[in-house]
């Protein structure tokens, strides 16, 4: 029974998440986004990590729950809009890239799955994609660590109970 609640919860929690990331107003989402961005890279920025993003554009997109932000850095802190063009974009659905922050999912295997798309400049988006390589889970607070590792074994465990589950019906003749 819980297997399957947690199945469900994974296949349908990002549509629940769609609505109030929708009604909340973009100042909002931004103010956010620019603090966790600026925190989580602080080290990278103050060692210039970041500076090939001078001048230039990173959009994100997060289909399946409606989030999307370009980032760019300014004045050596990053900074998040919402009107300007990407120079490249990353796109994929909550559920994969929550894996991905986590370290429990390769990038270039969700690429070539198809699950993460990266359009634009792509001497910018081997940049970006090198950058999330390089991120170590162990920089991360412990809390935040925590539970990232722990939503993402969640989301592994329900998407393995919808293969099994998918599989079990493709078994079943009609």
């Amino acid at each position: 029974m819980f297997a399957r609640l947690r199945g469900l919860i994974v296949d349908k929690g990002p549509e629940f998440l769609a609505l109030p990331v929708s009604l909340t107003p973009f100042a909002v989402k931004k103010a956010a986004l620019q603090q966790l961005l600026n925190w989580q890279f602080r080290h990278a920025l103050a060692e210039g990590e970041l500076d090939f993003l001078q001048g230039r554009t990173l959009g994100i997109e997060i289909a399946d729950i409606n989030l999307r932000w370009i980032t760019t850095l300014q004045q050596g802190r990053l900074s998040v809009s919402r009107d300007a063009e990407a120079d490249v974009w990353f796109r994929g659905e909550a559920n994969d890239l929550l894996r991905v922050a986590a370290g429990r999912a390769d990038p270039d295997m969700l690429f070539f799955q198809r699950r993460l798309l990266i359009e634009g400049d792509t001497e910018l988006g081997l940049e970006v994609k090198n950058l999330m390589d390089a991120i170590e889970p162990e920089t991360l607070p412990t809390p935040l660590r925590t539970g990232l590792q722990q939503l993402a074994a969640f989301i592994e465990a329900g998407m393995t109970q919808d293969a099994k589950a998918a599989e079990a019906r493709a078994g079943n003749s009609c």
